[in-house]
């Protein structure tokens, strides 16, 4: 356990000063501002003010929030790239692989459109992408090893799903494709924060995601990691400055790649977003992450079980070993629920036909409570 430690969510909680009068459930859309996060975002208007273009400073608040990133989730440093969002990340490895050699990439539509975009586009370069559909909100183990076959190049799979927060088998979609010979990609912008995630013991080759979300940064950056060994088919083709050995050699005549995973960067980082991204880091760092899970588990089963008392139809798995840190409400205008519900001060994130409904540490079985007070009021009317 971390030396300073928040040990129960309520001292967590105490870090987000707007939970003093709003009850945050949507930490699947935005994570809420933690002191730290504030702070550093003060830092940095404050370093442009004393400083005008202190880029030596910026670049340590970069390096810092790469590694926090790394030691998140078990990873090397050089096994980092900070790049500006998760989809960048997915065509940066998309455009690394030879689609004519091996033309198969396994995906789901359970995937983020973000992601699954990229995906479709490389069937310009000879990809032949195939979806492992849901079984009523569910993707099963075996939709994935059907799916995957000496053909196949690549495999994206998420850790949670954006749409329901159902959880997804990785582990045994990434024996597979090393059976196969494939490599394997995990978006884990819908878990990682709440849930553990060790790299070695995943086994991915890549894996994504961006600060704003349980991470608690703000938008405009997102880390992919590039595990230790693997080699591009073709070298990237989104390159930029950073992409150098010597970014700092400005030499426009020659393009070279280093072997770490900084070879998938492009151009200046957003700042603003790295000083957000390493204060986020910072705070999960003071927390055990599997008191974390456990806390997830708990909360979610108490708010699918009251909502479900309550009358409500979830969409999200009943089964807490398939539920990731989401519980999703069946609604017809959940857009309209969700600012009814955000004028109580209660801020969730719809999305198509559900209303999402996503924990965090700082979140309370009070937080449920306040919740379902406030459904039956707006159902009642």
């Amino acid at each position: 356990m971390p030396i300073d430690t928040l040990d129960t969510p309520e001292r967590f909680r105490a870090r987000f000063p707007s939970l003093k009068d709003t009850v945050h459930l949507a930490s699947c859309s935005q994570g809420a501002a933690s002191e730290h996060v504030l702070t550093a975002l003060q830092e940095f208007q404050w370093s442009m003010r004393s400083h005008g273009a202190p880029w030596g400073e910026w670049m340590v608040q970069v390096d810092a929030a790469r590694a926090a990133f790394a030691a998140h989730i078990g990873a090397a440093t050089d096994e980092i790239a900070v790049v500006p969002c998760a989809s960048d990340g997915a065509y940066q490895v998309a455009s690394t692989l030879d689609w004519s050699r091996r033309p198969g990439l396994v995906t789901t539509d359970m995937e983020f459109p973000s992601i699954a975009h990229v995906w479709l586009a490389q069937g310009g370069r000879g990809a032949q992408v195939r979806h492992v559909p849901d079984e009523d909100g569910i993707v099963p183990a075996t939709g994935y090893l059907d799916a995957i076959d000496e053909t196949t190049n690549l495999v994206s799979i998420p850790l949670v799903s954006y749409r329901n927060g159902v959880r997804l088998p990785v582990a045994e979609t990434v024996r597979a494709a090393r059976s196969a010979g494939a490599r394997v990609f995990v978006d884990a912008y819908q878990g990682l924060g709440v849930l553990p995630v060790d790299v070695r013991e995943l086994d991915c080759d890549y894996l994504v995601c961006g600060a704003l979300k349980y991470l608690l940064g703000v938008p405009g950056i997102a880390f992919l990691y590039v595990r230790d060994g693997v080699r591009d088919e073709v070298a990237p083709q989104l390159t930029g400055w950073f992409g150098r050995v010597d970014p700092f050699g400005f030499d426009p005549r020659t393009l070279d790649f280093p072997d770490t995973a900084r070879r998938f960067e492009t151009g200046t980082p957003s700042i603003p977003s790295a000083y957000a991204a390493a204060a986020g880091l910072r705070t999960l760092a003071e927390v055990d992450a599997k008191d974390v899970e456990a806390h997830i588990r708990e909360l979610t089963a108490y708010a699918h079980q009251r909502l479900t008392e309550t009358g409500e139809t979830l969409a999200s798995p009943a089964d807490p070993e398939l539920r990731g840190p989401q519980v999703a409400i069946a609604d017809p205008a959940p857009d309209a629920l969700a600012a009814a519900l955000g004028e109580r001060r209660i801020v969730t994130s719809p999305r198509g036909t559900l209303l999402r409904v996503s924990f965090h540490y700082y979140n309370t079985p009070s937080d449920v409570d306040a919740l379902i007070t406030a459904l039956g009021e707006l159902r009642a009317t």
